[in-house]
Parts: C-alpha cells; structure tokens; sequence
C-alpha cells in the first residue's frame, strides 16, 4: 500500500516554508526583487530539489536576473537551510522561475477581453 504523503512530499513541503522564511529574513541582496517560492520538488533520494519563484513588478529581463541571482547565492542558501532542518544531508538547489503566475494573468486578460467583445456584441 503506497504512502499517501510520502517522504520526499514532506520535505518539499517544508523546505518551501523554511526557504520563504530565509529569502525574506536572511537574505538582504539588494539585486534581488519580491520574490515568492511558488513550489518545491525534491527527487526521492532528496539530492536535488528543484524550487519554482515568481518575482513582482519585474520585466523579462529582471526575472532572469533574480533567477541567475539566487543560483549563485544556493550555496549560502543552502546552509542557511541545513541549519533550519533536521536532515543529514540538505539538496542541491537549483532555482527556476515559474510561468504558470504570468500564465494565468494572462489567460484572465484573454477571459476578460472576451466577456467586454460579447457585452457590445449584445447591446
């Protein structure tokens, strides 16, 4: 019988927590904007965790560069990290940005553009 909630879901889940924790407390670069850690995924055997961002009020550009940014500040992240958590060993981070944030404000847009177009079609 599978776990429902395994191992590697519980640790995601915590280092979502402690990460958010530690980029808004610990972390002061001034290159870095508003960032949100949307989702972390972590391989099973825990050796690399994956951790999706969004930045606020930032171009195209900008995001890459809080992303580039926080790839190169993962190692002192990470330490930060493994002194919060109860684990032997902490994962590689990788930071990437998220899309489904844009992608949802865009398809809002799409929706609402829509919802005007049938509102002067029906007048």
């Amino acid at each position: 019988m599978a776990k429902e909630f395994g191992r590697s879901a519980r640790v995601s889940s915590q280092m979502q927590k402690e990460l958010s924790s530690i980029l808004q407390r610990d972390i002061s670069d001034p290159r870095l904007g508003f960032i949100t850690i949307n989702e972390v995924e972590v391989t099973k055997d825990l050796g690399l965790a994956k951790v999706y961002v969004t930045v606020l009020n930032v171009d195209d550009a900008g995001k890459q560069a809080n992303v580039k940014t926080l790839n190169e500040l993962a190692p002192i992240i990470r330490h930060k990290l493994a002194q919060r958590m109860r684990l032997r060993h902490i994962s590689e981070l990788r930071f990437h940005y998220d899309t489904s944030f844009d992608t949802g404000m865009r398809v809002a847009e799409l929706l609402s553009d829509v919802v005007q177009n049938v509102d002067k079609n029906q007048r």
